[in-house]
């Protein structure tokens, strides 16, 4: 197709993909399927690769994310961030409704509440309707800019709906990890081998500052809106300004009310003590404002808070009760977790008999002792958490709790890597929680797929010595599994069809499932990407593991470690004689988007700032173009980003290779 051609379906796609997003995650109203949504996204990545000169920064292609930011700017704000004064007491909320009449007089007035919600406050500027800016709140006076990072957040609209919106304004509100996505996360970095994330709380402020916004994109953040700031908003109070708000796009919570009276306040603040819990996002209080904004400019600021807004915070709910015993459990990486075992104890609605200790460190800092009595909290973790020990309960003959030594499950001598909080079982081949738990890595949903094999049959095929590892999987016979418990003819066959099909899964998702520790489904496939082969895995080096973008030392290392083990090699060759993908399989059904750079071949080196790495050689590699690796005579270009290594420059400019910018690629291919 013509540029015209181009442009115009470019167009044409970034319109539905808005429209679906915001029907789908403001008025959850799923208009296409997935598959479909997909598809069109696919597409419009293609053609917006393939056409660079069309490059918006608010496509819905950069929900993806995929650049790499390096520094995030200081930025200034426009209006300063200020902080809200707070409190536990219904008398400190009866002495700030004191104030408040005392300066408006006689004059009515109402509050405006809100849910106070536990994420990273956010300001988000727009100018003609597009987001140009998403800025961390920092000292109040200045934050980062991490606007890449905040285009990947779905319930931040990047074009506005309607049309009465300002030429320039900003709003603000809170980026928050979901609870569900920070279990979800949890258990893969679990399975992986990473330590678990502390709280959501955390995990969204850690995740808004990453380097890689594909990694930001992978962690489904969200973000309330709730604070309209700029000139000629046409409105005059804040329950206007947030249906203003919803109108034109933005993530409004519908938990708000307007209250009348003081005693309105209590009665909403009493109503969400308990069912904040059941919304799915971390919540710590109640934000209490005065709704009319002319009332607010009379009450005014202190230097750190408004005058006319105050948070209620709830206290956390703490239970005490006592420890009867550390047990502990291995997961398919080796990790050896210790689980706190309690006397039940009512806690926010549940019994609970058991809490996370994460590992020795935490024992040690506690100082815990068997029989000691604990404080347990809820948070948005999946089991609950102990935070205190009342030492003054304590029994005098009670003894320190040591981390065990051996593997409780096959008494193999644990180890503790430096600088790792974590013991582990080195045993990964004869330990059986660990051989069962790499076959339900191996088989689950997001690697191949196996989904006949759940852990009662892994657990099956296990005691009848049917599957040691998993490979083993690929040579079960009809006659050994409807030998099990509950399989019949039809649940035989589904079983051994669903195993040959997971041969047609392509490479990343085969290294991701064959469990290299660290390696989780992002890393998994810029390797795959990356190297093209798990030979060339095989045969990289340290440096050239951590020369790979987000790949760090501790990957790095990982990675080495695996191959060098005899044993991981065979089960390699084992697999790959059964048919699995091993080598990225060029995809044919994409036709080049010209011809341009037939013949020519490129290192690419250094950052961008309108690509990503990987993108950039996409782009290459759609006019006709060849990547490699090193600079040689053979080499046409060097395509020179910001940061490039000194030794490719100064090579190139030694061969005579011709060194080209970002904007020179963009005139190659648009000629």
């Amino acid at each position: 197709m013509d540029k015209e051609q181009a442009r115009n379906e470019i167009l044409e796609l970034r319109q539905k993909l808005n429209y679906y997003n915001e029907q789908y995650y403001l008025h959850e109203n799923s208009v296409v399927s997935d598959r479909e949504f997909d598809s069109l996204l696919e597409k419009l990545i293609a053609l917006e690769k393939a056409h660079p000169e069309f490059d918006d920064p608010n496509s819905p292609s950069s929900r993806v994310g995929g650049g790499i930011t390096k520094e995030f700017p200081t930025v200034t704000h426009r209006y300063p961030m200020l902080s809200l004064g707070n409190t536990y007491s219904a008398e400190d909320l009866a002495d700030f409704d004191q104030r408040i009449r005392k300066t408006l007089g006689d004059e009515p007035f109402e509050y405006l509440c809100e849910l106070k919600f536990d994420g990273v406050a956010m300001s988000l500027r727009y100018e003609n309707g597009k987001l140009s800016a998403g800025v961390t709140r920092g000292n109040g006076t200045q934050g980062d800019d991490v606007t890449n990072n905040v285009r990947t957040i779905r319930t931040v609209p990047l074009s506005l709906s309607g049309q009465d919106f300002p030429e320039d304004f900003e709003v603000r509100g809170e980026v928050m990890l979901p609870l569900k996505e920070f279990r979800r996360i949890n258990a893969e970095r679990e399975d992986i081998g990473e330590a678990q994330l502390a709280n959501p709380r955390n995990a969204a402020s850690g995740t808004i500052k990453m380097q890689d916004s594909k990694v930001v994109a992978s962690r489904n953040l969200d973000c309330y809106l709730y604070y309209l700031l700029g000139e000629n908003l046409g409105v005059g109070n804040q329950a206007e300004a947030l249906e203003k708000m919803k109108e034109w796009g933005f993530f409004v919570s519908p938990t708000y009310r307007l209250c009348a009276n003081l005693d309105e306040v209590m009665e909403y603040i009493e109503h969400w003590r308990e069912g904040r819990n059941e919304l799915g996002v971390e919540t710590d209080g109640i934000v209490i404002k005065i709704n009319d904004f002319k009332q607010r400019e009379r009450l005014g600021n202190t230097s750190k808070s408004p005058r006319w807004a105050i948070a209620y915070k709830y206290e956390t709910e703490r239970a005490y009760t006592k420890l009867k015993n550390v047990t502990y459990q291995v997961g398919r990486t080796g990790a050896v977790t210790p689980v706190a075992n309690l006397e039940p104890v009512d806690l926010a609605g549940t019994v609970v008999k058991r809490a996370s200790l994460y590992n020795a460190n935490e024992i040690e800092r506690l100082g815990l002792r068997k029989g000691d009595t604990v404080g347990v909290e809820k948070g948005g973790e999946i089991i609950p958490k102990i935070v205190d020990v009342a030492t003054e309960n304590r029994p005098d003959e009670s003894k320190s709790i040591a981390f065990v030594e051996n593997c409780p499950e096959c008494d193999t001598k644990l180890i503790r890597k430096e600088g790792e909080a974590v013991h582990y079982c080195p045993n990964e081949t004869g330990c059986p929680p660990q051989i069962k738990g790499k076959i339900e890595h191996f088989v689950q949903r997001q690697a191949m797929n196996i989904m006949s094999l759940g852990t009662r049959t892994i657990n099956a095929l296990f005691n009848k010595g049917l599957a040691n590892n998993i490979a083993d999987l690929y040579e079960l016979t009809y006659d050994q599994v409807i030998e099990l418990e509950g399989f019949k003819e039809k649940s035989v066959n589904k079983l051994l069809q669903a195993i040959e099909d997971s041969k047609k899964k392509p490479f990343e998702t085969v290294l991701f499932a064959i469990g290299i520790r660290f390696v989780g489904k992002t890393v998994a496939e810029k390797l795959a990407r990356h190297f093209g082969s798990i030979d060339k895995i095989e045969q990289a080096d340290f440096e050239t593991l951590i020369d790979v973008p987000e790949i760090g030392e501790q990957i790095a290392n990982s990675v080495i470690e695996f191959f060098k083990n005899e044993k991981s090699k065979e089960l390699i060759e084992r697999l790959k004689s059964h048919g699995l993908q091993f080598e990225v399989v060029a995809d044919d059904s994409q036709s080049p988007a010209s011809n341009q750079l037939d013949g020519l071949s490129f290192v690419v080196s250094g950052v961008f700032a309108n690509f990503s790495r990987d993108g950039i050689k996409d782009a290459v590699k759609a006019h006709g173009g060849k990547i490699v690796s090193a600079i040689s005579s053979k080499v046409d270009y060097l395509l020179a980003g910001e940061k490039i290594g000194p030794s490719k420059l100064s090579k190139a400019e030694k061969l005579g290779t011709k060194i080209i910018s970002e904007e020179d690629f963009a005139e190659l291919i648009s000629d």
